[in-house]
């Protein structure tokens, strides 16, 4: 059980119950995560805004943001993050086995040059930021714009923090239609 209790849609504002809507029409729930940033709507509303940036715009595909999610995830033993992103990471292409097996990923040989690069920078920033060489920086720059590297430095520091909130509250995985009662509110507004 979480350590901060979940709001549901009907203890909400107008207007984060609209951001409920928007999270339940595009994923078929309203993560817990969202449920209990929203006793901070501020926060909440703005950590939206920005996971649809890091996630949605750019030129790094959303397969690989979602493959470097899962790793770092994997690494801060993560169960909630993992129990969504990798499901998502599968939809957009990645194997079973890749994912089940991805800290062997400096090994296979079903991930490209590129893709190793981006996971080594995952594994190597959520381990020890401060540990990035000049030597792993320049492999990046080899396949990667500096606004490529910026986008997956995002995604990378977006689910080390996402990984630690939902750590410390010991977030429980969202189950597929769970979100404090949003689908009745859409029904009723169709209606």
């Amino acid at each position: 059980m979480s350590r901060i209790s979940r709001l549901d849609r009907s203890e909400v504002t107008p207007e984060m119950a609209a951001l409920y809507d928007k999270a339940y029409s595009q994923r078929g729930n309203v993560p817990n995560m969202f449920r209990v940033m929203a006793h901070r709507p501020e926060i909440f509303a703005t950590m939206q805004a920005h996971f649809a940036a890091v996630l949605s715009t750019g030129t790094v595909s959303t397969k690989l943001k979602e493959l470097i999610i899962v790793r770092t995830s994997q690494v801060n033993m993560t169960p909630y993050c993992l129990a969504s992103h990798t499901i998502l990471a599968k939809g957009l292409g990645w194997s079973d086995d890749q994912l089940a097996h991805l800290a062997d990923w400096a090994r296979r040989d079903d991930f490209t040059s590129a893709e190793k690069a981006a996971l080594r920078l995952a594994e190597t920033v959520t381990r020890d930021a401060n540990a990035v060489t000049d030597e792993q920086f320049a492999e990046l720059r080899g396949f990667y714009s500096e606004g490529e590297i910026v986008e997956l430095l995002c995604a990378i520091g977006l689910f080390n923090y996402f990984n630690r909130f939902n750590n410390a509250l010991q977030m429980e995985p969202t189950r597929p239609g769970e979100g404090g009662n949003a689908v009745p509110a859409i029904e009723a507004v169709a209606k």
